[in-house]
């Protein structure tokens, strides 16, 4: 019900809601203040950047506001984890871009200020909250009363000082996009890049080609050398830069999922539960004292029950009919129908939505009452709803909440917009206060079931969990450095790796709410065993750490696995590269060399610079790069790719029609690379910022 949430957070709290709202600001963070004050002493140092500290504390209240504007109560430590990189992402953000603004003098005045609140032309944040979608402009009416409320609030008005920090983050806005601006505004895009982009995505290149794959030579008859190795990396190292460090490792995993006596228990419990449901007279009684989810009882049409078992029986049962026990979502349930009717499938409807304050339900019922009487006696009932309703949303336009469809509301408020008449005036009580509702208008027709279910969650039992544990604690005593593969073997267990796992992670392959694990892994060094079994989700696990990759360029003996593949393809491609040369001496045609080394010759069409690809193989840059190097009708020498070893011959271009406009594509081209640059610019400065995480340390 979206005018409900909308009352949750009411007038006073729109502000923490524009605060959020604005990408930049969430990047940029507090640039207007100085961090400085926040750290005393390297203990609470979560990182420097650019020689400047970044608190533990400050950092930790930032999270804990961002849990708490997501608005989840549960949340899982991959989502922790989620808000904790944009957190840190944000501080860092805000010292480089302090520092650059500093350094370029820039400021936002008084009438820069005043004209993004008050101007012609405001910040799209004030017309976002406080305009007329009628006009498209601001409501000035609607705006002036906020602001006298803000200026007749006391300093310590919460209201008052999320609006003192909105128009601080606007200020912020302003010089982000200033600075932006300023580096932005260097780039320049003429009229031969314009030419050469559109030739790039426009002119046709078609060819025939040779080629000799790689697998065409078995692996077993290649012999690699250190200095194939050595050759392949020198050549290749600006790949192997490693942006963080990160560790891999072995392990074991024991599951205490839960077992099949554990599933028999569980169905157990929920069949003794059948006949008291089906004897009960208090349904919803009944639900919140044996219902793992205690969900009101609601009335719902087809497609609304949450399981497709229970549309498929509930809406041809008669009322008391009980279904189950099922299996569904983890958990097992039996379901009753409590009632069926048939009903509208959707309702225009208004209301006015009064408090119940300090004097009490009674009152508010006592006020509902009397706005029903002034309204049946003739008063506006838009007029009442623009006065009294706490609802402004929707009280701003005479209480209309539009039409909704059946669940669309609470339970309490659904069933009487669906079971009232049109025009009917009800009293109405929900968790967000009392309601004056009307019915203007109900359409459609369906059946509707109001369906009481009882779930129990299959879990683990406290046998299949210590049962899990003791195994893994066997395992771990067996262990010495030496033997964690032979003892695996001998237990016929499964190895799994887990491969360049970095600091800050909270799961791996496969593996959740594993951060005890990962911080072990980065306190141990290479060859340890875990000092305990390690518990993540429903697995207990023992690890032994295999590789650390440093922070850096990393070293030959670090990715010589990883590039082994590509070091045979290149020794392969020698081989390649002399039948193919040899093939062309004498040769002054693709399809003779073809025969030569009993290939066929490919023809391909229309192949542009700007996507490589030839049809069959996938990616090839440095064929496809070559070809538009060339002339028509030319052998090429033999290349090699990444699927194996080509020679080519040009059959000619198709060249595109002349440029008709160049000042479009330059302005293409143009915010093409703003957008790139924003980023670029990020990375390259957090680069000269030096920055040092030690985020490891904390969380």
């Amino acid at each position: 019900m979206g005018v409900m949430n909308y009352l949750r957070e009411r007038m006073g709290k729109i502000v923490a809601i524009v605060i959020g709202a604005s990408l930049l600001a969430f990047i940029l963070g507090e640039v207007l203040r100085s961090g400085s004050s926040f750290f005393k002493g390297d203990s609470d140092a979560l990182g420097e950047v650019a020689g400047e500290k970044i608190s533990y504390k400050n950092f930790q209240a930032q999270v804990e506001q961002a849990k708490q504007q997501s608005g989840q109560t549960n949340l899982s430590g991959q989502f922790t984890s989620y808000l904790e990189e944009m957190t840190w992402n944000q501080d860092v953000s805000r010292v480089i871009l302090n520092k650059e603004i500093d350094k370029l003098g820039l400021v936002v005045t008084v009438d820069e200020t005043n004209s993004m609140v008050n101007g012609n032309n405001p910040d799209p944040q004030i017309l976002q909250y406080f305009g007329d979608p009628k006009t498209g402009k601001v409501d000035q009416v609607k705006f002036n009363n906020f602001k006298a409320s803000i200026n007749a609030a006391k300093a310590d008005d919460p209201m008052k000082i999320q609006w003192v920090q909105f128009l601080e983050q606007l200020g912020t806005n302003k010089l982000a996009q200033k600075y932006i601006s300023a580096t932005s505004n260097g780039m320049y895009v003429n009229s031969l890049d314009a030419k050469d982009d559109y030739e790039n995505k426009n002119k046709l290149a078609n060819f025939k080609y040779v080629t000799l794959d790689y697998a065409s030579i078995p692996d077993n008859k290649v012999t690699l050398t250190d200095d194939d190795y050595q050759s392949y990396y020198n050549d290749h190292q600006y790949q192997f830069k490693n942006k963080q460090e990160t560790r891999s490792f072995d392990y074991v995993s024991f599951s205490a999922a839960p077992s099949k006596d554990d599933s028999a228990a569980v169905k157990g419990q929920i069949e003794k539960l059948v006949p008291e449901l089906k004897s009960t007279t208090n349904d919803s009684l009944f639900i919140q004292i044996n219902a793992e989810t205690k969900a009101p009882l609601a009335y719902k049409r087809k497609g609304q029950l949450g399981d497709p078992q229970l549309d498929s029986v509930m809406f041809n049962q008669p009322n008391g009919f009980v279904y189950g026990p099922y299996f569904s979502n983890g958990s097992y349930k039996i379901a009753k129908l409590i009632d069926s009717k048939v009903g509208p499938d959707s309702v225009k409807a208004r209301h006015i939505l009064l408090p119940i304050g300090a004097d009490g339900e009674a009152a508010a019922r006592a006020k509902a009452d009397s706005l029903k009487k002034l309204i049946q006696a003739g008063k506006s009932f838009d007029e009442l709803a623009k006065t009294y309703s706490i609802d402004k949303q929707s009280g701003e336009k005479g209480g209309d909440l539009g039409t909704f469809g059946r669940g669309a509301m609470v339970a309490e408020f659904d069933n009487a917009a669906f079971d009232g008449k049109k025009g009917e005036l009800q009293i109405v009580k929900t968790q967000f206060g009392i309601h004056l509702l009307q019915i203007e208008e109900q359409k459609g027709s369906s059946k509707a079931v109001e369906v009481a279910v009882i779930d129990k969650p299959v879990t683990a039992s406290t046998k299949t969990q210590s049962t899990a544990f003791s195994n893994a604690q066997k395992f771990l005593g067996a262990l010495t450095k030496d033997n964690f593969d032979a003892e695996v073997k001998k237990e016929g267990l499964i190895k799994k790796t887990a491969t360049d796992v970095q600091a800050l992670a909270s799961s791996f392959q496969g593996v959740d709410d594993a951060r005890q694990l990962v911080r072990w892994a980065f306190k141990a060094d290479k060859g340890d065993l875990a000092d305990q079994v390690y518990v993540a989700g429903d697995q207990y696990i023992v690890p032994v750490l295999t590789e650390i990759k440093p922070k850096g360029t990393l070293p030959l003996d670090a990715v010589k696995k990883q590039i082994e593949g590509a070091v045979r393809n290149h020794v392969k491609a020698k081989q390649l590269l002399d039948k193919f040369q040899a093939a062309e001496n004498g040769a002054s045609t693709i399809d003779q060399v073809a025969q030569k080394v009993s290939a066929s010759a490919v023809p391909v069409q229309n192949i542009v610079f700007a996507n490589p690809v030839i049809p069959g193989l996938s990616l090839e840059y440095k064929v496809v790069g070559t070809v538009f190097g060339s002339k028509p009708n030319k052998l090429s020498k033999p290349i090699e790719g990444e699927h194996g070893v080509f020679v080519f011959s040009l059959d000619n271009f198709i060249n595109p029609a002349p440029l008709a406009n160049a000042v479009r594509e330059r302005e293409q081209i143009g915010q093409a690379l703003a957008q790139r640059s924003q980023s670029a610019l990020f990375d390259a400065l957090k680069d000269k910022a030096n920055v040092k995480d030690y985020r490891s340390k904390f969380l």
